[in-house]
């Protein structure tokens, strides 16, 4: 079987480009004992995948010259291992490709879903992180603030509409008037704030008169700075992810004033790891599915065709351009 695969040229010194990658052609290797074959339909797109070429994270960097890492939805083709058959679904590493061939232990099984898109968006490590992070970390109650950024983005959607589940009064920040009034219109944000009409500060304490209680950030550098001088006393602060940081130069400073507001305000601040929390996933999946059924969490979902498209959405991604959670279908 041919394999095409997206190869990681080099490092990026300053921003992602199309001049990073290249497509590779090989042939799929055979599994060996305890391995499995995969076929990969849809590819995850995340902004981690950029923090991960500058260097190890939570898991080793990617490194030049090496298929492209990432999470994905693939289909078992052929078994060594005694606990994968073929036709099994199963969320991988698989890196980006047609064909994957992994130790066994390295596949987490997922169960046949329609459609099947779902399984990376609100199911999958979206849903999840906005799952686990607003609700064991955020421990938001009824009547509190709940503040996220990058709100249209894949987590950060999630994490408004389970807060709004919760009782809370929920305002994004997202960039562009057409976002704000979608997470308004459509998924039942109370407020939003476009962090490209001017001082963020300003308008988000227009927003949050009565102050934040739990702030869920997803890009760190200015937008943090600005809730952080906001957040009530003994509010929690979710670190999800540092999107502003990942792509380019690294700012040249900080937020500022954090250790003196985080004891004057006996502030929480905690990040997290959404596989921290997989011991309980079940759990999670059960609840959002209910939450779906009942329509009190609506899905948008990007899905982008063809793995030579792969780079351009993952840079389009980290430019802002989606709504929701982005992916590529590589295979049907």
């Amino acid at each position: 079987m041919k394999n095409r695969q997206i190869i990681l040229v080099a490092r990026p010194k300053a921003k992602l480009g199309p001049e990073h990658f290249r497509m590779s052609e090989g042939a799929a290797l055979e599994p060996k004992e305890g391995e499995v074959l995969l076929r990969v339909h849809l590819i995850s797109l995340d902004a981690a995948n950029r923090a991960w070429m500058h260097g190890a994270t939570y898991r080793s960097a990617v490194e030049a010259g090496s298929v492209m890492a990432g999470g994905a939805i693939a289909e078992v083709v052929t078994s060594r291992a005694p606990d994968f058959r073929p036709g099994d679904l199963v969320f991988a590493d698989t890196g980006w490709q047609d064909y994957a061939t992994l130790a066994a232990k390295a596949l987490s099984k997922v169960p046949r879903i329609e459609p099947m898109t779902h399984l990376l968006s609100v199911y999958g490590i979206a849903g999840l992180t906005a799952y686990f992070g607003l609700l064991r970390i955020g421990r938001p109650q009824p009547g509190e603030t709940v503040i996220v950024s990058a709100a249209a983005g894949s987590v950060g959607s999630f994490v408004g509409q389970i807060g709004k589940i919760k009782g809370c009064r929920v305002v994004g920040i997202a960039g562009g008037a057409a976002k704000c009034d979608w997470l308004v219109n459509e998924l039942g944000f109370d407020a939003a704030v476009d962090y490209k009409a001017g001082s963020v500060h300003a308008t988000l304490k227009a927003a949050v008169a009565s102050g934040i209680d739990v702030y869920f950030d997803n890009v760190g550098g200015d937008i943090l700075e600005a809730c952080l001088a906001l957040m009530n006393v003994r509010g929690r602060i979710v670190c999800c992810g540092a999107v502003s940081a990942y792509d380019g130069a690294a700012p040249a400073a900080g937020p500022r004033g954090v250790p003196g507001l985080i004891v004057v305000k006996r502030l929480l601040m905690q990040g997290f790891i959404v596989t921290d929390y997989f011991d309980d996933r079940q759990v999670a999946v059960a609840e959002l599915q209910r939450w779906v059924q009942t329509g009190q969490i609506k899905i948008e979902e990007d899905v982008i065709q063809g793995l030579e498209n792969t780079p351009k959405a993952l840079i389009g991604l980290l430019a802002g351009e989606n709504r929701g959670k982005r992916m590529v279908r590589v295979s049907e």
